[in-house]
Formats: structure tokens, C-alpha cells, sequence
């Protein structure tokens, strides 16, 4: 830790090191504080499990595969992105994105870049697979600058079935994307439960 000495004190001081043969420099001044890196959400945050506690794993450098589906980096501008993940005993899982910009305004846009990729997510699958695919949109959210949440239900010619819950918010210059999936259909989704964690990640960032 840097100690702050009274001008007069280390006009002294130089003196006296000077005079013993020794250089003298004044402490350098305290760097910038670094900003606080946004806050992830904790196992216990996401929607309840009926048979199995929600596990998180470490916060992680990089862009999760888990979002590919719907969201990509492909036409984005370089940012620094960072994940956790978040897994059950059964085949449901979760992953929550955090994305820091510049200014608030490209924050804004990454964000509504982001809302128009889950927007037409269901629609870009069908056009490039033989899979069904279905959006809904589950509205915005009241918090910090907004948030949107939307549902993609998927199903197989061999029977896979699987439903997703996305939602894009931001705080300021960070914008978060929380993703929770599991094997079924749009009536097993707890949207209210989602919803609530949603608020809860974009609350939670700063």
C-alpha cells in the first residue's frame, strides 16, 4: 500500500538522502481503480428444479457453446465475454453471458442485437435443418435498463424434444443473457420462475 507524505516531510527526507549518498523518489500516485467486473447469479437464483439442486460452476473466460443455438458473436464487435454455467442431476442446464461495452450505447445496440437473434432464433433452425421450431415472446422486464425474455421450443423427426427460455438485460454498459434448457415443451417451462431470475442477473451485475 502507497503511503501519502506531507510535501514539507519529503522535502525533508530527499535532504537528508541526498546528503547520504541515496536517491530519494516520491511515492508514485495510486493507479485508477479498476473496475468491478459484473456479478453472475448463484445456484440458488435459478428457476427451482422439482427433483434436483441446481449446481454452478466457475465463472469463465470466453463465449459458452450452450448459446450457439440462438446467440453468436458472428457480426459483433470484439468484447471481453464471460460465463457460468449451471447444471442439474437430469438433463437440465443453464447458462448466464456477461458482455461488458464501451458506453451505454453500445451496450444498448449489442443488447438489441442480441433480442433480434433470439427473436428469429426459431426461425433461422427450421431454415437450416430439418427441425420444427416455434418462438414466443414472454415480454420485457422493469429492471435497470430493460430486459426481454423469449421462449424456442425445438422437435426432431426422431423425437428430441426441447424447450429454452432467453432473456437479453442491461445495466448501463453490461449486458447479460441467461439461458435455461431442458428436454420438452413451451408447458414445461417455468417462465415465471425465469422471469424472476432474470431480474435477479441484471439486478445483480453491479
Amino acid at each position: 500500500m502507497s503511503m501519502r507524505i506531507r510535501t514539507s516531510a519529503l522535502t525533508a527526507l530527499t535532504v537528508a538522502a541526498v546528503a547520504a549518498g541515496t536517491v530519494l523518489t516520491a511515492p508514485a500516485a495510486d493507479a485508477a481503480p479498476k473496475a468491478a467486473a459484473p456479478k453472475f447469479l448463484a445456484a440458488s437464483e435459478l428457476p427451482p428444479h422439482p427433483s434436483s439442486s441446481w449446481t454452478a460452476g466457475p465463472v469463465k473466460e470466453g463465449f459458452p457453446k450452450a448459446l450457439g443455438q440462438c446467440v453468436s458473436t458472428e457480426g459483433v464487435m470484439a468484447y471481453e465475454y464471460r460465463y457460468r454455467e449451471f447444471t442439474t442431476d437430469l438433463d437440465t442446464s443453464a447458462t448466464q453471458l456477461t458482455v461488458t461495452a464501451t458506453t451505454p450505447t453500445l451496450a444498448k445496440n449489442l443488447a438489441k442485437q442480441y433480442d433480434d437473434l433470439i427473436r428469429n432464433c426459431a426461425q433461422r433452425i427450421e431454415a437450416s435443418s430439418d427441425v420444427w421450431a416455434e418462438g414466443r415472446d414472454y415480454g420485457t422486464l422493469p429492471v435497470e435498463e430493460g430486459a426481454h425474455v423469449r421462449g424456442v421450443h425445438t422437435k426432431t423427426s426422431w423425437g428430441a424434444n426441447d424447450v429454452s427460455l432467453l432473456s437479453v438485460g442491461r445495466d448501463g454498459k453490461t449486458v447479460t443473457v441467461v439461458w435455461w434448457g431442458q428436454m420438452g415443451n413451451f408447458k414445461d417451462a417455468p417462465v415465471t420462475a425465469f422471469k424472476k431470475t432474470t431480474t435477479t442477473a441484471v439486478n445483480k451485475l453491479y
